[in-house]
């Protein structure tokens, strides 16, 4: 054998094996992200669409996303919007990629300031929560929980609990 086909024939061997470990090295880089990837993420990365949201319980909520953070997210649908906390979705569809990582104002506005916000606001609001369906306005937003004046009573509503609370026209 000639040394030009030798080293060639090495060569060619090198660049397959540099061929085969690249790709190798990339499919692990994509699973080590998909594995860091919060749902969130994707959902914020489909903000302005459509998207379905199937929330604990079998509620559900669809709509254009309008605001997307860490652990809250604004639907419109019509002229409601619904103001979903991130842990009561157990399925949301359509998703594709992934956004990059929340930063600024949209990692740091947590539920509970929107939450403040719309109690300032004092909409009328249908609270669907866990524990049933209550039509009022949040008059007290606590650490962990918000209070819904409702025309029977004040009711308590833990967080954990909350679905959605939908706008009311």
């Amino acid at each position: 054998m000639r040394w030009d086909d030798l080293f060639a024939d090495l060569a060619a061997q090198f660049d397959a094996a540099q061929v085969s470990v690249s790709e190798e090295e990339i499919a692990d880089m994509a699973r080590a992200e998909a594995a860091t990837t919060a749902l969130a993420d994707r959902l914020r990365a489909r903000l302005g669409a459509q998207v379905h949201l199937r929330l604990h319980g079998a509620h559900s909520r669809q709509g254009r996303l309008v605001q997307a953070h860490a652990d809250w997210f604004v639907l419109a649908s019509g002229h409601r919007r619904s103001l979903v906390p991130a842990t009561a979705i157990a399925l949301a569809w359509p998703l594709a990629g992934t956004a990059p990582p929340a930063a600024g104002l949209s990692r740091r506005l947590p539920f509970g300031h929107a939450l403040r916000a719309l109690a300032a606001a004092a909409p009328s609001v249908l609270a669907v929560s866990t524990a049933g369906e209550h039509h009022g306005r949040i008059v007290r937003v606590g650490r962990d929980h918000l209070d819904l004046a409702t025309p029977a009573a004040v009711l308590s509503i833990g967080w954990t609990a909350l679905l959605t609370l939908d706008s009311r026209p």
